[in-house]
């Protein structure tokens, strides 16, 4: 694969990432190819564009020669034997295994030998998707974030049969693209959507327990946490059936380990078509003429609830660092770069003191006798050893 701009970028899948994806490859200078079996997806891919760049023109962000050019190097299109002679191919599709395995496994005797296979799945595995290949050697995972051209952290995935070569050459490839990359490996949730799920998970059960409601602990991590946005507003926003699905999906694929239990509420809210902004009522109601629900602006409340959910979150990062899913650096700039968290997480566990960290879980654990609060051995180690750091 050549690594630069004169190679041939095919995405496969034209919805939002798919069209965002194409548009970085596009602007990058890439021959790019949107394929989608919908004509109608593609028309509305087309056109959504075409808005953005006008957006861009307007802002003066690009010229107009440069918008024409780039769209002059864009082909939507409901052939896949057009994606032929591309030397990177992303797949944005569906989240499901079967329907990547059957795509990927029709792909190849359309493509050099030598083009990379990649996949934007945000918690399948990528040697399944792999597997379906006669090369899986040239098959990883590239999970962009949404929006795609706004958000900067890619992160590489490399499945057991991956290539280092290929490994180094993709990411060579993205970086010249701008954007900032983390490798992670071929686990459930990769780095960002494995050590998020407590953000949800913890509020989840704080507001379960009656300790306060969903508005009072969006305003206690955002106003005393620094988090941009709150974990029910940004459930809403995500979509509850979306965010439910991923918790499912990683819970199931840690092999039901209680750290990633699904919330009853998150379920019900689902079954009751409480899905967030896009329809209207989630957590919160949306509309015009909506109620917004106010907050109990309590600090020491506040600060209970950001403690034990900051906690939780330094502890899951400490297991990724753990397990080997990520160095400590990437941990932080994947939640950093990935979801705009206030501060990597390990280094906020440093700056809180790691012992009190320690504390906090221990206390969790014995209150509740859970095996969802257990500390993680690398930070009973760092505790330990005194004055030891992640990064050192």
């Amino acid at each position: 694969m050549n690594t630069l701009t004169d190679t041939k970028v095919a995405v496969l899948g034209a919805g939002t990432m798919g069209r965002g994806i194409a548009q970085i490859a596009a602007t990058k200078g890439h021959e790019t190819v949107l394929f989608d079996i919908s004509g109608d997806v593609l028309a509305a891919a087309k056109a959504s564009l075409e808005k953005v760049f006008s957006r861009l023109v307007e802002k003066e962000r690009m010229t107009q020669e440069e918008v024409d050019a780039t769209l002059g190097r864009l082909t939507f299109t409901s052939d896949l034997k057009d994606v032929a002679g591309s030397g990177f191919v992303v797949e944005a599709v569906v989240e499901n295994i079967e329907v990547k395995q059957s795509l990927f496994g029709s792909l190849e005797e359309l493509l050099p030998t030598d083009a990379v296979l990649a996949s934007n799945t945000s918690s399948l595995s990528i040697a399944s998707i792999g597997s379906a290949c006669e090369h899986p050697e040239r098959v990883l995972g590239v999970h962009f974030f949404n929006p795609a051209p706004l958000m900067a952290l890619v992160e590489i995935v490399p499945g057991i049969e991956t290539a280092e070569t290929v490994v180094q050459e993709t990411r060579a490839l993205i970086d010249a693209w701008g954007k900032v990359t983390v490798l992670a490996k071929d686990t459930p949730g990769f780095i960002v959507n494995r050590v998020a799920r407590p953000f949800y998970g913890e509020s989840l059960r704080i507001l379960e327990e009656g300790i306060a409601d969903a508005a009072t602990i969006d305003w206690a991590l955002k106003s005393i946490g620094g988090f941009r946005m709150g974990p029910f507003e940004l459930m809403d926003l995500i979509g509850n059936d979306i965010n439910l699905k991923v918790t499912e999906t990683v819970f199931e694929e840690f092999f039901y380990d209680p750290r990633f239990k699904p919330s009853f509420t998150q379920k019900r809210m689902v079954e009751a078509g409480r899905l967030g902004r896009k329809s209207g009522k989630g957590y919160f109601a949306y509309g015009d003429d909506a109620q917004r629900q106010q907050p109990v602006e309590d600090k020491e409340l506040g600060q209970t609830i950001v403690d034990r959910v900051v906690a939780m979150l330094i502890n899951e990062a400490a297991d990724a660092v753990f397990m080997n899913i990520a160095s400590p650096k990437d941990v932080d700039l994947a939640m950093t770069k990935g979801v705009n968290y206030p501060k990597g997480l390990l280094a906020w566990a440093e700056e809180i003191g790691l012992s009190t960290v320690l504390e906090r879980l221990e206390v969790l654990q014995e209150e509740y006798g859970e095996d969802r609060y257990r500390p993680n051995p690398l930070l009973k180690r760092h505790v330990r050893a005194k004055n030891s750091s992640f990064f050192s």
